[in-house]
């Protein structure tokens, strides 16, 4: 009997799902889950373009949210925490997080620290993983360079652009209501603000299109970085393992769709854990 190429295309996908039915009925574990949490960084470097100032973690209040946290985070059962440091950290990092299950090691205000930490031990795990692969850098320098030069209304907006989103950011930590560690989270994690994101990245995509290709070089270069530690991601998420991944929104707003198209993996909502 010979298949035409339809139902050879069909074949093709029975067998790809073999192993999926495989897992569902206990022949092999489960597909890999991934819980992403988009952060502001708690302990702003002032790397990014936005810039603001960064509420007091510390406080009895935002303490007492994060202990909250942590605890419902925990109850995901992760067997892997991802946080956004640079592998070349991971001995100190494993020789703090120690320190932390000791009682020797007082935990930071970075969000690593606050929230990585706090469910790493609460989950019984015994270490957190660095997944960050910073040395790819977001190379925008010609596409600045190149609007400078010959953009200046692109120029101009731009920098309206940034102070405008570095004013409501301060804005926002200033002002938000107790417990404030919930909204400003919730605002990490939603999805018109991811959105947003991107847009920051699309918006410059077209500069000296056709020439030199300055914007899309840029644009390119931000989601090489973030597909890499979707790669960190993907080794970490085997199938039977259940990761939370905690980066900052800019992203988690990329890895979110990258993790959405994964055919091995499931996604779990965070909204839920946020709220007490």
């Amino acid at each position: 009997m010979s298949f035409n190429r339809w139902q050879r295309a069909a074949l093709l996908m029975c067998v790809m799902a073999l192993p999926a039915v495989a897992g569902a009925t206990g022949g092999t574990p489960a597909p890999g889950k991934v819980l992403m949490l988009g952060a502001f960084h708690f302990a702003n470097p002032g790397l990014d373009m936005v810039k603001s100032g960064v509420i007091d973690v510390m406080t009895p209040a935002n303490q007492d949210y994060l202990d909250g946290l942590a605890t419902r985070l925990a109850a995901f059962a992760p067997t892997d925490v991802l946080v956004e440091c640079e592998a070349s950290a991971q001995p100190r990092l494993d020789a703090e997080f120690d320190g932390y299950r000791k009682g020797t090691f007082a935990l930071k205000s970075n969000e690593t620290y606050q929230i990585g930490f706090r469910v790493a031990k609460a989950a019984g795990l015994d270490r957190v993983t660095c997944f960050d692969e910073g040395q790819v850098g977001w190379e925008a320098e010609p596409m600045f360079n190149y609007i400078k030069a010959h953009d200046p209304a692109m120029q101009a907006a731009m920098e309206a652009t940034f102070k405008m989103l570095s004013e409501r950011t301060g804005q926002e930590q200033a002002t938000l209501s107790l417990p404030q560690l919930l909204q400003l989270l919730q605002l990490s994690n939603d999805v018109a603000r991811d959105r947003e994101n991107k847009d920051l990245y699309i918006r410059t995509n077209a500069v000296d299109a056709g020439g030199s290709f300055a914007g899309a070089d840029a644009s390119a270069s931000w989601w090489h970085r973030n597909f890499r530690m979707y790669a960190n991601v993907q080794k970490a998420a085997a199938p039977g393992h259940r990761v939370l991944v905690i980066a900052g929104s800019g992203h988690t707003a990329i890895l979110k769709d990258l993790l959405a198209i994964d055919s091995q993996r499931q996604a779990e909502e965070v909204s839920g854990y946020l709220t007490p």
